[in-house]
């Protein structure tokens, strides 16, 4: 009887503390969420179609870091937090991660200082104070996720909640600041949310030292922790020159067929229809992150992958439904929404918004599935369907916006979705039949 209560006692607690980790996740997505459509609202009352989609476009070059040198960082700061504190060497894994950025930033730095110089000898001159900004807020776009990383890592759903909102509330007003005070462009855009983000890593990072690092001696050469994250992190970088090709086909095929004002139309459909549904799916790959890499653990335990595999089926199937339940929502409201959210000129392509919602959220569950793959040590298992995927999706955002402009893009982003979705499900079925 001792030991049933003492069982009841543990899973109570357990609970709660999970109940209160998930309430602090949905506050901040909530905060983003909310703060990302107030500020396309922003956005579209002080630019034109055509300057929001140079914006568009310059943040590309953004995505292209974070795909293919950030991402991997990130990824590799967040799963191997937990074999850290396994092994007890977090000052080990701290220094390979500041060497990490390092390394990182280094390149990125030379291949801005190459972009730059080229556009003053081809005489593009206009878009350098842009792509200066652009790189810059990617730069530090990796800091902010490598922070983010390992304090979600860490289960400090608070600090990791608070930052998430207050970096979607904090653009609206710096923006507009900037704006007002600077005169209207893109760069000026760039340059209030490297402003803004400054402040979110500044605050991170206070956080961080107070919770988290630590100044021991390091129980192994670092060099030995910069060796694994590595290895975990390569595939990131591998595909993600890929999947970003695949990310920005849409707006530059849209900006070759069409014209820089169908890049600000579909941007906006985009980040009212796809950004929110990932951000809500996103919510439970948040929570759920940490408990399943700890639950996988660096020992490969059957129970903890059987526990795993579960929570991340149930997690995929609540996804679906909210995809659709989001599409039937969006589908009665997005006249209501474009209305009250956007600018009158960007308002004819409103209908439109729930099959953008349809593929955002079909892509999101195939990420949740991801997930499962990253929680079992596999990254690498999922490099042929990133690439084949990805290339697909080029060609069909080629062909869409070819034959039907910003009506096309979205027929190609639920086809893509679809096939990235079955084959994350294909992978996550053939891992559970050889474990």
């Amino acid at each position: 009887m001792k030991n049933i209560f003492i069982y009841y006692q543990l899973n109570q607690e357990r609970m709660h503390r999970l109940f209160k980790e998930g309430g602090w996740i949905f506050f901040g997505q909530i905060l983003s969420v909310t703060g990302g459509l107030l500020l396309v609202r922003v956005l579209t009352e002080y630019l034109s179609p055509d300057q929001y989609g140079q914006l568009t476009l310059g943040l590309t070059l953004a995505s292209l870091v974070n795909q293919v040198i950030m991402g991997g960082i990130v990824a590799g700061a967040t799963r191997y937090y937990v074999f850290a504190v396994e092994t007890k060497d977090l000052t080990g894994y701290l220094y390979a991660m500041r060497n990490l950025l390092i390394y990182a930033t280094t390149i990125i730095a030379i291949i801005g200082l190459m972009s730059l110089v080229a556009m003053k000898l081809f005489g593009y001159t206009y878009l350098i104070g842009l792509v200066f900004g652009v790189l810059l807020y990617a730069i530090l776009s990796g800091y902010s996720g490598v922070l983010g990383g390992i304090q979600n890592a860490a289960r400090q759903r608070a600090v990791v909640a608070l930052h998430s909102g207050l970096d979607a509330w904090l653009k609206i007003p710096v923006v507009i600041g900037a704006l007002l005070w600077f005169g209207v462009s893109s760069s000026i855009v760039v340059a209030g949310y490297v402003f803004s983000l400054l402040i979110i890593i500044a605050s991170q990072f206070i956080f961080f030292r107070q919770k988290i690092a630590h100044f021991s001696r390091p129980k192994r050469d670092h060099q030995e922790w910069i060796s694994k994250i590595w290895d975990y992190s390569l595939p990131f970088s591998v595909w993600g020159a890929f999947t970003w090709m695949q990310m920005i086909s849409d707006r530059w095929a849209l900006k070759f067929f069409g014209s820089l004002s169908d890049v600000g139309q579909y941007a906006v459909l985009f980040q009212l229809g796809y950004t929110p549904i990932a951000l809500i799916t996103g919510l439970a790959v948040s929570f759920l992150g940490p408990i399943l890499f700890q639950r996988s653990g660096s020992t490969g335990d059957k129970d903890g992958i059987a526990s795993v595999r579960r929570i991340t089926w149930q997690i995929t199937y609540f996804s679906l439904l909210c995809t659709f339940l989001g599409f039937i929502i969006s589908s009665g409201i997005h006249n209501w929404l474009f209305r009250h959210l956007v600018a009158s000129e960007y308002r004819a392509s409103s209908y439109l918004l729930p099959w953008i919602v349809l593929a955002g959220g079909i892509f999101a569950a195939g990420q949740m599935l991801a997930l499962k793959l990253m929680s079992d040590m596999k990254p690498a298992s999922m490099t042929t369907a990133k690439i084949v995927t990805a290339l697909i999706g080029i060609f069909l955002n080629v062909a869409g916006a070819m034959l039907f402009g910003v009506k096309g893009i979205i027929i190609a982003a639920i086809i893509f979705s679809s096939i990235y979705f079955i084959w994350m499900a294909a992978l996550v079925n053939r891992s559970n039949i050889r474990t």
